[in-house]
């Protein structure tokens, strides 16, 4: 019988937390905090997103601090696979091939780029179409 009534005073003390964790306060929550870095994307644009069209990748060249993450997004109708110099290897700089393969309409991100140098980017399956070649310097 004891148990019974411990395992009743549990469930009573778990219900009152939730309910109490869960309500009570009208104010609708804050957003969540992000800060922005002002980022040259040489040849247009700024940011942290390199996009990949039908006519190629934009910008082609872009310059970000240390630590950043670059997003890629597949606005093309057809697959991409996104890796660094030099082909076939990648290992210039392996915190882009984590983008790796993208569908159309999908988006994936480097890891934190944060060895300061010059990286360069391209599709793997078209290695030689200059339209989807590209560079991320990490300053």
């Amino acid at each position: 019988m004891t148990g019974n009534r411990l395992a009743r005073a549990c469930l009573a003390a778990a219900t009152i937390a939730l309910a109490s964790a869960c309500g009570g306060n009208d104010a609708a929550p804050s957003p969540p905090t992000t800060t922005t870095t002002t980022i040259s994307g040489g040849g247009g644009g700024g940011g942290t997103t390199i996009t990949i069209t039908a006519g190629g990748v934009s910008p082609k060249a872009l310059t970000v601090p240390r630590g950043t993450q670059v997003t890629f997004v597949n606005n093309d109708t057809v697959s991409h696979e996104m890796a660094s110099n030099p082909h076939p290897v990648h290992s210039d700089c392996p915190d882009i091939n984590t983008v790796g393969f993208l569908s159309p309409g999908q988006s994936k991100m480097t890891a934190n780029l944060n060895t300061p140098r010059t990286c360069g980017y391209h599709d793997h399956n078209r290695s030689s179409d200059t339209s989807l070649q590209g560079t991320i310097t990490i300053q």
